[in-house]
């Protein structure tokens, strides 16, 4: 490769590099600014409305078409330990 190509090559490196880290901080700010929405499933998770709530849907009291992935133990942990993850590095 010559000269001409490799500076080329590498300016196209760097500034795609550069968009996408930038990329990523316009993301984590977006998920700073809805940190009082989180803070509002994190409440609901560790309240005896999210245990009642899960005791309707594991007695099949609540509607078979409303979704609710947030009563999924699992899925609503690991999306708090992931923001928890991600605010460390703001």
């Amino acid at each position: 490769m010559d000269n001409i190509n490799r500076i080329k090559e590498m300016e196209n490196i760097l500034n795609n590099t550069h968009q996408k880290i930038q990329d990523v901080i316009n993301s984590l700010e977006a998920l700073k600014a809805y940190q009082e929405e989180i803070e509002k499933l994190e409440a609901y998770y560790t309240s005896s409305y999210w245990k009642e709530d899960f005791q309707l849907d594991k007695e099949g009291k609540l509607p078979a078409d409303l979704k609710r992935g947030v009563l999924s133990e699992d899925g609503i942990s690991s999306v708090l330990d992931d923001y928890h993850e991600l605010m460390t590095f703001l």
